[in-house]
């Protein structure tokens, strides 16, 4: 008679129990777009944190005696100063250093705000309807109708300038995108199934879009978060290149750009340099974003 084998089932692979954030690394991982666009925003973050630490001198820190002088590689140039001085004496490496807190935590907190807002307003008005999606559905189309860098002009006119009004008068009018995105989602989602079947549990409102919706349409929102990041980098440099974003002692690529457009021809890195910082770290962004768009997609996931 023949012996039953007591030798252990294989186990499972573990791919199959690994977690979607998880899965989602491993993804991101195999695209080199937005590998890139990751390692990218990791040095940018890096060096905002230990921006005191990096900065070889003080952003406000002049010297008279060593104005324009250019960066290091070019004729004229000092190893003191790799990427040269400005119109001040003051050290454009030290500048563009510090200048990354201002954009990144602009970006991040105004997308951040705009977030939270944009999906409380457009859960309730997606899922409730009613004349309350139709009163927050009027007052965004309004707000849409005005162009966003107007809107942020004004806003700042009004709120002066600083790093929190600029954070306010960016989210004012954020928050939209948002709340269209979300509203539609949930609008789509709850006639399905698992909708119907969690109110006949007798579940409420409120439960049924975190649990339930929420979990569903994560994805959309995560790539307009990291999309939206970008934009608002670029905004903030905007008002910032016109006077109208942070107070001119505190260092910002926006401010560093307008301080060098006079100077354009005969000292090209003041405003060159802090344009490139922007347009690497928007690049990286805009890599990550489209790559996490391709990943997490279940529309396009289905067309493989």
């Amino acid at each position: 008679m023949q012996e039953l084998s007591t030798a252990p089932l294989p186990a499972p692979p573990r791919a199959a129990n690994a977690s979607p954030w998880k899965k989602t690394v491993q993804e991101l991982a195999a695209h080199p777009s937005g590998l890139i666009g990751a390692i990218i925003i990791l040095l940018y973050l890096v060096v905002a944190v230990a921006a005191p630490l990096l900065a070889p001198y003080s952003p406000t820190e002049m010297d008279l005696r060593a104005r324009f002088l250019p960066p290091a590689w070019a004729a004229g140039g000092s190893l003191q100063h790799l990427l040269g001085t400005d119109q001040l004496g003051q050290d454009l490496l030290s500048r563009i250093i510090y200048g990354s807190r201002v954009s990144i935590s602009v970006g991040l907190f105004s997308v951040l705000i705009s977030l939270l807002v944009g999906s409380v307003l457009g859960s309730i008005a997606g899922y409730y309807q009613g004349w309350f999606d139709r009163i927050v559905s009027r007052v965004a189309d309004l707000l849409m109708a005005v162009p966003y860098l107007l809107f942020a002009i004004f806003a700042m006119a009004i709120l002066g300038p600083g790093v929190l009004n600029l954070i306010i008068a960016l989210s004012i009018k954020a928050w939209i995108e948002f709340y269209r995105l979300l509203r539609g989602e949930i609008i789509s989602e709850k006639t399905k199934e698992y909708v119907e079947a969690a109110r006949m549990l007798g579940r409420p409102g409120p439960v049924i879009i975190v649990a339930e919706v929420l979990p569903n349409v994560i994805h959309s929102l995560v790539v307009l978060v990291t999309l939206r990041i970008g934009y608002m980098i670029i905004m903030e440099a905007s008002l910032s290149f016109l006077g109208l974003g942070v107070p001119p002692e505190v260092p910002a690529w926006g401010s560093m750009i307008a301080a060098g457009r006079d100077t354009l021809i005969n000292a090209w890195w003041i405003s060159t340099l802090p344009g490139l910082a922007i347009l690497f770290l928007v690049l990286g962004i805009n890599l990550l974003g489209e790559t996490l768009r391709d990943i997490t997609d279940p529309r396009l996931q289905a067309r493989e």
